[in-house]
Formats: structure tokens, sequence, C-alpha cells
């Protein structure tokens, strides 16, 4: 039988390749004093943080690399590009987790992170299920309901922001940190002659 791979669903990862500078750890450590409570970890009050001068740099890069993903994946023909709309900062503390969810009003989120155990700190995936369920004895990338990644310090993560995701609850002592961020279109969408331009 021959098996072919059909609409799949592209994660696009990089590094950062340079130590955060002190001016961005500092800002990272400020934003500990500014948090609200999400479902089961804490968010920075600020989410528009790719707006301050001292993550100017770390915004150039995430932008370019998101727009990278962008154009290999979508390879579009009209001149559109990606741009950060909302960015924050969330901190899971030792036994919290985040909870399953996606982004909504964005194209394409990314999560850069900043602090986190190479050794147990994933990311899971979750694919829309039916209504039917068959119990597997080998689970591979067709008949799986979820898939996790593991993560690291400087990694960058890009994913379609309708695709679901969570983090289980986190085994190492420490806090892991991370930036995520959502994006949308800059151009022109559609084209006039089918009658679906859209300039943004």
């Amino acid at each position: 039988m021959i098996i072919q791979n059909l609409f799949p669903i592209a994660i696009g990862s990089t590094f950062l390749e340079r130590d955060f500078t002190q001016v961005e750890i500092n800002f990272f450590n400020d934003q500990k004093n500014s948090l609200r409570a999400n479902t089961n970890n804490k968010t920075s009050i600020n989410s528009y943080i790719f707006e301050h001068e001292s993550l100017n740099n770390l915004k150039k890069f995430c932008e370019f690399e998101v727009n990278k993903y962008f154009q290999e994946i979508y390879q579009p023909c009209t001149d559109v590009n990606l741009y950060i709309t909302q960015s924050w900062i969330n901190f899971t503390n030792h036994k919290e987790s985040h909870h399953l969810h996606s982004h909504k009003n964005s194209f394409v989120s990314g999560c850069l992170y900043l602090d986190v155990d190479k050794e147990t700190d994933r990311i899971t995936f979750h694919k829309q299920n039916g209504q039917l369920g068959v119990n597997t004895e080998n689970y591979n990338i067709y008949n799986s309901d979820s898939w996790w990644l593991n993560v690291e310090n400087k990694k960058l993560l890009m994913f379609p922001s309708n695709l679901s995701h969570s983090v289980e609850t986190t085994k190492s002592e420490k806090t892991r940190i991370s930036i995520a961020f959502n994006t949308f279109f800059k151009g022109t969408l559609g084209n006039q002659i089918e009658l679906t331009e859209l300039k943004l």
C-alpha cells in the first residue's frame, strides 16, 4: 500500500544564535512584578512586550523568522507579509501547566523560550478529533490525537494559530519562561479579478 501525506501541518523551529543581553534579561525579570493569573499559570499584564525598546532586536528576529516560515510554507503570489500584533511572557512554576488553547485573530503564532528545563519541558500539539475513536497499539503521526516536542532555551517555534496546544504539568523546580506572540497580514490577499482582493 502507498501512504501519502496530504495537507500536513508545518511546525517551524529555529534558534536565536546569541545569548540574551543583560538589558533583555532585566526586562524579562521586571515582568515578574506585573503578572495576571492565567488558567493554570501566569502571564505578563503587558501584552505588547515587543513594543518596548529593550526588545527591539528580539522583535526583529522573531518577525524575520516568522516571515521566512510564512514565505516558505505558503509561498504567496502577492505582496504580503506578517507582522507581530500582541506579544507577552508566560511564567509557569513547578506543578503548574498551560491549558489547551489556540490563538484567535492571528494567522501564525510563535513561542520563544527564555528559560526552560531542556530535559523535561515540552509543548504538546493537538489535532481536532471526529466523533469516533480507535484505540491504537502503536502511535504515529496519523493515528495520534496529540504530539509533543521538546523545547530549550533560545528556541523559536512557529505554527498556525488555529492549532491547539498545551503544556503539561511541569516537573522541573525552575520557572518555565517563554515569550508568545501573534501575527497578522500586511499587504494584499486574494486578487481583483476573482473579486477576493483584500488590502491590509
